[in-house]
């Protein structure tokens, strides 16, 4: 094939031919003759004995069945067969007599020719390569004209595919909307297509599916139907995906002729469904005409696209849907979505007080948990929208922590039963940068939900402030482009638009598993809130707005003019919705109280049930046990002696097995077993964070790496039982705000796991300092939202360095609800009371047992609290810093304090001075009293728990060392 590929190579410049010829022609003309070897110049070699082909005169006998059969004859070597078929040519004898059978039956087919084939074997090079059809030997070259129209035509498709979108009437004001003709000078720019050509037909390229089983079209016709798709209500960017396949996938569900098309019960049902979302507003606004609810006027198609989207989601095999959103629309969203009783949502207007836990929270910031029957596909649905503060977007990765503990639970590793769907503003999608961190964690193994729908709705105004001073990029979308996620901007005045964009977006979701976005552009046709004044600031808009008719309006009308639907059926549909608000409010205003329960998003059923609420248990574990765990902790792969460890860490898992020989641990095997004993007693504990797997300071190595095979790691603590529950430890990305969020969500899904972060250092959840604020400190109080996460913070003065320094422990201490002013009553449980009753739980351990204790304890506990912990950094390897198996035994348990147990404590009404102290600083000041011979003069006690304060303890001492004077 060698000779076809120089004749085509040369014929891709389209450089003129001279003549053509028959390919068996060209190929005897320039074969070497008997002759010319004869008649070589002098002191050429000559070749006498070289075999030499020549054509036979005769034509061979007729093959016989048998050599025809023959199984040989089913080779695929294009090569081989090529030269079988050169030397039949010259001598059918040379060949094999099957070769001669298999040519002469015609069952091969030669080498193109280059010029009109005549022969039932030969095929035209032209037939091969259209585009040298014109190339006829009279002409000697292609027509120019024809090649360049063609390109064009295929660039101008191409251009819609990628610049239709900026052209789109994406835009229901029409303020922002490009004039057709200016549009189409914008999109074609860079082709050239002249009147003349408008009639003439070309064959459509295979990167689009607007012909649907038509393989040309007048090219009048392709650029109406590009238009059509990529410049109407629908503007759409996926041309930067990197995947042909699904660049592929998209065209076709969008250019397919016929895509737009609803059907007449589909078209009545979402009339329904807009009459809904429009009514429930109109409702509110007539009820509490001067009351914040923060409505979904001028967005009002967000509900039947959200419906849309679960629909089609629990069709393809979703179970469960996580939702995150601002406040703008939630009510409705609860409403009309999750179909949460009307009564309770309308109490929320009555100003009540709550008859149980919490102080409650603003209507539009309240959550849900919902499990109904979904009637468009008769299949079951949990439906959950995540409470959240008035910081947009910070319920983000809250959602996707909750939809990633759905998922490893049910054993989902696929996304197919659980997925997230988050709602954004336009002002703040573009703005907050916790949306960046949020999708940045999409792709990544141990953070992935196998793809959101992300559904903005685009009032076209943040606040008071035009896009123009918001962001710098066209769109509000744009962070979308940065995971290849295609973007559907879509006119919220053209239902039917939109709701195809909803069908592409969940099928796009349960096929690719990666996030999509759904910009769906409408306005706000009141204020920020419903009695804010606009007219301020964006005068020309809000006249426009004013004027401009609801999507009721517009599709009803519609609809009418097609006859699906008459005036009064659609006046019915309204009224029954409006009856149906009515009937709920009646019965909304005779309650007396509300209930803060009602409205809490992650319920765990049966874990409060039949326990005691003021007893802890256990947290010691059996010596055994203790052994176990250190042993295949001390240890790499088993029967995997090829498995390279690097020499450092070999003698890391040395000094392990030496530590269980003297029964003593220090701070990392302390907390080994911690996680280690929960995995044995079937409960899932994750660590996460940066560079956890190692730890900020090299103590922790629960991953070892082969020194010599990419990718092959092992997992101690994941190997420790046949039977344990898994342990999972993650590398995060380098982010605070948005890896913290996901824990917390995780934490909430499951009570019965160990759920935890760690901060590189500890003064980096500062920049999580508002997941700490609006969600840790007060998610209790203001949802009802318990979660048992646990930060761990390097915190001391090591030589980092100000910055590495303090983990600001007098951040979350002014952050409890810990009265230092109150002594709550002594009683029997005082210790488990104070735990029940406070927000947070914040400690400083000094030694590993207490450390391993105050983990354990977390799972212990009959109710879940958040539990913020200062790690150290020198006493991961001081000297001192050991404790011995003892002290985690059953029996054992978390000290709040540890008091002094030396030489001053034998006398304490002869000690002058105690200190009480918390943390690393213990080991100075035990240093110093040592080196000074005050042992028996000064007592020293550490606080390990600072909140909820030991205040029983603490007088205890005062009592004990009555003589002496306390000091901090």
């Amino acid at each position: 094939m060698y000779k076809t590929r120089q004749a085509v190579n040369s014929l891709l410049p389209l450089a003129p031919l001279a003549s053509t010829e028959r390919y068996s022609t060209w190929l005897v003309r320039n074969s070497i003759s008997h002759s010319s070897l004869l008649g070589s110049a002098v002191g050429a070699t000559s070749c006498p004995n070289s075999p030499l082909r020549k054509f036979s005169a005769a034509a061979p006998p007729p093959p016989t069945e048998p050599a025809v059969n023959e199984s040989y004859l089913s080779g695929t070597s294009g090569a081989y067969v090529e030269e079988m078929y050169e030397a039949w040519s010259y001598d059918p004898k040379s060949v094999h007599v099957s070769w001669d059978a298999y040519f002469r039956g015609q069952a091969y087919q030669a080498p193109p020719s280059l010029g009109d084939s005549t022969r039932p074997n030969e095929v035209s090079l032209a037939s091969m390569m259209p585009g040298l059809a014109g190339m006829t030997p009279a002409a000697g070259k292609a027509d120019s004209h024809v090649i360049e129209t063609h390109l064009a035509v295929q660039g101008a498709i191409r251009s819609y595919q990628v610049r239709g979108h900026l052209a789109a009437q994406i835009d229901p004001l029409g303020l922002n909307n490009m004039d057709r003709e200016k549009a189409r000078q914008m999109i074609i720019r860079s082709v050239t297509l002249d009147d003349k050509d408008m009639d003439t037909v070309f064959q459509l390229p295979k990167t689009t599916f607007i012909g649907g089983t038509e393989k040309a079209l007048p090219l009048k016709e392709i650029i109406n139907r590009m238009e059509n798709v990529y410049c109407k209500s629908i503007g759409v960017e996926y041309m930067h995906i990197n995947n042909l396949d699904q660049i592929n996938w998209i065209r076709e569900r969008l250019e397919t002729p016929g895509a737009l098309e609803l059907d007449t019960v589909e078209k009545r049902l979402l009339l329904a469904r807009i009459s809904r979302s429009i009514g429930f507003e109109a409702f509110l606004a007539k009820k509490w005409s001067s009351e914040k609810r923060f409505g979904l006027e001028g967005v009002e198609m967000l509900i039947p696209c959200m419906k849309k989207v679960i629909d089609k989601s629990t069709e393809m095999g979703v179970e469960c849907v996580v939702m995150g959103m601002p406040h703008r629309g939630r009510l409705n969203v609860l409403a009309n979505v999750c179909r949460k009783p009307l009564d309770q949502i309308l109490t929320q207007f009555s100003g009540l007080e709550s008859a149980d836990e919490g102080s409650g929270d603003v209507k539009y910031h309240l959550g849900t948990y919902i499990e109904r029957l979904n009637r468009a596909t008769n299949k079951n649905i949990r439906l959950s929208v995540v409470a959240n503060p008035s910081h947009l977007e910070t319920v983000n990765p809250i959602v996707e922590g909750k939809v990633r503990a759905e998922q490893f639970y049910r054993g989902d590793t696929e996304g197919k039963k659980a997925m997230a769907v988050l709602l954004h503003g336009d002002a703040a999608f573009a703005g907050q940068g916790v949306v960046f961190e949020t999708m940045g964690m999409s792709e990544l193994p141990d953070y992935t939900t196998r793809g959101t729908i992300h559904i903005v709705a685009n009032n076209q105004i943040g606040f008071t402030t035009d896009p123009r001073y918001s962001r710098s990029s066209p769109y509000c979308t744009d962070v979308g482009r940065v995971t290849n996620a295609p973007i559907f901007h879509v006119n919220a005045d053209d239902p039917e638009a939109v709701m195809l964009v909803s069908n592409i977006a969940a099928e796009w979701r349960a096929t690719w598993h990666r996030d999509v976005v759904i910009d769906l552009v409408g306005y706000r046709k009141f204020g920020h809130n419903e009695i804010d004044e606009p007219m301020f600031t964006q005068p020309i808009m809000y006249s426009i707005i004013k004027k401009h008719p609801n999507v009721l309006d517009i599709y009803s009308q519609k609809l009418i003019g097609e006859g699906i639907a008459t005036q009064e059926e659609v006046e019915a549909v309204v009224d029954k919705y409006d009856r149906i608000c009515e009937e709920a409010y009646k019965k909304a205003q005779g309650e007396t109280k509300i209930y803060n329960k009602d409205w809490l998003d992650s319920p765990w059923s049966g874990f409060f049930e039949g326990k005691d609420p003021l007893k802890v248990k256990d947290t010691g574990v059996h010596e055994e046990t203790l052994t176990h765990i250190g042993r295949r902790f001390a240890q790499g792969p088993p029967n995997a002696p090829d498995f390279k460890i690097h020499r450092s860490m070999e003698r890391i898992l040395k000094a392990r097995n030496e530590m269980v020989d003297k029964r003593q641990i220090d701070w990392a095997m302390g907390e080994a077993f911690a996680y280690g004993s929960l995995l044995k007693e079937g409960t899932h504990v994750r660590l996460s964070g940066q560079d956890v797997e190692r730890g900020t300071f090299s103590h922790r190595h629960h991953v070892l790496h082969h020194q010599t095979e990419d990718k092959s790691t092992y997992t101690p603590l994941a190997n420790l039982y046949p039977d344990q529950a898994p342990y999972s430890v993650c590398n995060s990305s380098l982010s605070e705000y948005g890896i913290l969020g996901f824990e917390l969500g995780y934490s909430m899904t499951n009570p019965n796991a160990l759920v935890m972060w760690e901060g590189q250092f500890g003064d980096f959840a500062n920049t999580a300092q508002c997941i700490i604020d609006q969600c840790i400190a007060s998610g209790q109080s203001k949802w009802v939202r318990q979660s048992g996460l646990v930060m761990m913070l390097p915190h001391g003065m090591e030589g980092m360095g100000p910055e590495h320094s303090s983990a600001r422990p007098e951040r979350f201490l002014q952050m409890s609800s810990d009265d230092p002013e109150y002594f709550p009553p002594e009683q029997e449980e005082f210790a488990i009371q104070q735990l029940s009753d406070i927000n947070m739980i914040v400690a400083n351990c000094s030694n590993p047992a207490n450390y391993f204790h105050i983990l354990r304890r977390q799972i212990c506990l009959p109710f879940r609290k958040p539990l913020i912990v200062m790690t150290p950094k020198s006493l991961l390897r001081h000297p001192e810093c050991k404790s011995s198996f003892d002290d985690l035994q059953p029996g054992t348990e978390f000290k709040r304090m540890i008091l002094d147990s030396g030489p001053a404590a034998s006398n304490p009404a002869e000690i002058q001075k105690v200190l009480f102290c918390t943390g690393k600083v213990y080991y100075d000041l035990i240093k110093e009293r040592r080196e000074k011979g005050l042992e028996d003069k000064i007592a020293i006690h550490t606080i390990e728990q600072i909140c909820p304060f030991p205040f029983d303890i603490i007088k205890q001492v005062a009592d004990t060392y009555c003589n002496a004077k306390l000091c901090w």
